[in-house]
């Protein structure tokens, strides 16, 4: 099952990014949905209906009643009760921080609002506002909010906003939406010992900032962590991916990432999912240390040497050790460079794990940046598996076998 044959209310409020509405109402036409838009007046600011009306092929609804502008001759009214039955969901996208308020407080002075109310059919939110809007306490309350009422929330993404900020907030790619829409209707595949399991994964680098243009980080481009994530999501289970910097796409719909910088915000947000999670995947390269006092400003070039103050960031893997609940099971990562089982000993048993796969950066092929890997896990039982070198989503693969024989 997919889109196709389904009847899609698009809800267009006011964000600059109402551009990329265009671009979803296509793609959805294009699989085979049939595409109701509504907008609010704001938003009409940002795209002309017209636009929206002649991808759709249906007019855009705004108002309770039309106008002789929307439905020539047709003195009807929109009844929201009928379009809420009508619709087999509803997309807000983009969803302003206006309308995820009104919706999570039940207020109700407009169509979209009202359609909001009165539908039966599952309701997808993709927010998009600037990033201090969207962390706002208020906006999360109300997106937690909403997600508490059953509703679907399509997370903001990482990246230039139109105020010059980096950060999240921006609408989510019309891709992801649709590939989101199409994971909904999915025909699920046969269940596996990992169904309904829910899994935590960390990946990528972590960045430490010196001042406002420079940090201190590694060589991790995230490609192992990412395909583990994937590995998990097609065995069935339910992942968070917590990552850090970088420009990977998100492997499967149904991740829900967690884009954070700092070792201090992983942890931060790895400890929040951590209570949850059946088991733990923590393949990230987390910065040992982080400067101490990073500047305000930018660092201007005088002394000859400079020198800088670290101090080390929080153990995410040992701290969570000492959290572990009975049941919960922990795989940590260790790169090494010398003494490589006997370093990734003491880390198994150090930081509680279950097990700890080992990289040596003397394997030609492995480690960081490259499509491949080479492997050795230890488990707790100190059982060595020895792996060849192999793409990184067959390793990928070899570790969600492992934790399937485990269960």
């Amino acid at each position: 099952m997919s889109v196709a044959g389904k009847r899609i209310l698009l809800g267009v409020t006011g964000s600059i990014s109402a551009y990329k509405s265009a671009l979803l109402v296509r793609l959805l036409v294009k699989a085979g949905a049939e595409v109701q838009v509504v907008m609010t007046d704001s938003a009409q600011q940002f795209i002309t209906p017209l636009t929206l009306a002649t991808l759709s092929k249906r007019p855009v609804l705004s108002a309770f009643v039309n106008t002789q502008s929307d439905r020539p001759g047709d003195g009807s009214w929109n009844n929201h009760v009928d379009l809420g039955l009508w619709a087999d969901a509803l997309v807000i996208a983009p969803a302003s921080a206006h309308i995820i308020a009104r919706c999570a407080t039940g207020l109700c002075n407009d169509l979209l609002s009202a359609i909001y109310l009165s539908a039966r059919c599952p309701v997808f939110f993709a927010p998009a506002m600037d990033v201090d809007m969207y962390h706002h306490r208020t906006t999360v309350d109300n997106l937690r909010r909403l997600e508490s009422f059953g509703n679907h929330i399509i997370e903001a993404e990482y990246g230039e906003l139109a105020s010059g900020l980096i950060g999240e907030g921006r609408l989510a790619e019309p891709e992801l939406i649709l590939a989101k829409l199409n994971a909904f209707w999915a025909v699920p595949s046969a269940p596996s010992g990992l169904s309904g399991k829910r899994v935590l994964i960390t990946a990528g680098p972590t960045q430490e900032p010196i001042d406002p243009v420079r940090y201190i980080s590694n060589h991790s481009t995230g490609k192992m962590g990412y395909a583990i994530a994937n590995a998990f999501a097609k065995a069935g289970a339910i992942v968070t991916l917590v990552s850090g910097p970088t420009s990977l796409p998100l492997p499967d719909p149904s991740i829900q990432r967690v884009d954070v910088r700092s070792a201090q915000e992983m942890f931060e947000a790895t400890q929040m999912a951590f209570a949850d999670a059946d088991i733990v995947v923590l393949s990230a390269a987390v910065a040992d240390y982080t400067p101490a006092h990073p500047a305000d400003q930018k660092i201007k070039k005088k002394e000859t040497f400079f020198s800088l103050e670290l101090t080390k960031t929080t153990d995410i893997a040992a701290t969570l050790g000492t959290r572990k609940q009975p049941g919960q099971l922990m795989m940590g990562f260790a790169l090494e460079t010398d003494n490589e089982r006997e370093n990734a000993l003491k880390k198994l048993y150090a930081k509680n794990l279950d097990w700890i796969v080992l990289n040596s950066l003397r394997d030609l092929g492995a480690g960081f940046g490259h499509d491949t890997n080479k492997i050795t896990v230890i488990d707790k039982d100190e059982q060595i598996h020895e792996f060849a070198l192999k793409s990184k989503d067959e390793v990928a693969q070899d570790l969600v076998s492992l934790v399937k024989k485990s269960l």
